[in-house]
């Protein structure tokens, strides 16, 4: 028994050293996630340097969070870490997107791959959002393009035929995608076709009005 007790006080140890890393590492997960989600409200109200500054923080946060597990190098592929690197990837290509800039890869943010993948997949969701927000205000100039790169997003999720296992659940963000898609491109093109109309009337007004000025 003596021989069970210092098996059992060692893993005692280990598994407190392991717990106490943990309790450090998840507010630092949160914090990144919060400054994600800073950044892509900044994104839709068009304050891109402060985006920036927020994913700057966001990225911070998750280096901290990796440090803090120590030799626990195990914790970090928690869901905690993931969903943290699956929202600064997100913000990540979402400025990149809007702002017309390259598109950093899942190496050059530093992120699992997997984390990468559903980050780029919910990136259209937001693109969506800020293309119908240009709508509102009746900004339709860069529909098509904004389409065009939620579309090309889509092209590269489908061929991904993986195991959930390996790519934390992206047939269902990928699912996703093609729905948004689908209904975006919906909305641009009655949006387009409504100001094609209205832009025809305009001008069926101004001949009539004109026509009445020569008579």
């Amino acid at each position: 028994m003596n021989n069970l007790d210092a098996m059992a006080e060692e893993i005692r140890q280990e598994l407190a050293e392991k717990d106490e890393a943990r309790e450090k590492m998840l507010p630092l997960c949160r914090d990144s996630i919060r400054f994600s989600s800073l950044s892509i409200r900044a994104i839709h109200r068009q304050e891109f340097s402060e985006a920036a500054k927020q994913i700057k923080s966001a990225g911070q946060a998750i280096k901290q969070a990796e440090k803090a597990v120590g030799g626990h190098i195990e914790l970090t592929a928690t869901g905690a870490v993931r969903d943290a690197q699956k929202e600064y990837a997100e913000a990540n290509i979402t400025l990149a997107l809007v702002t017309g800039k390259k598109t950093p890869s899942a190496k050059e943010l530093d992120v699992d791959v997997a984390a990468y993948l559903n980050g780029m997949g919910e990136a259209v969701g937001e693109i969506r959002r800020y293309l119908l927000d240009g709508m509102r205000s009746g900004d339709l100039s860069r529909g098509e393009e904004l389409l065009g790169k939620m579309d090309d997003i889509y092209s590269v999720l489908v061929t991904m035929d993986f195991p959930d296992a390996l790519t934390g659940g992206l047939r269902r963000t990928t699912d996703m995608v093609r729905g948004v898609m689908e209904k975006t491109r919906s909305d641009l093109t009655l949006a387009i076709r409504q100001k094609a109309l209205e832009m025809k009337i305009a001008d069926i007004h101004t001949g009539e009005s004109k026509g009445r000025k020569e008579n």
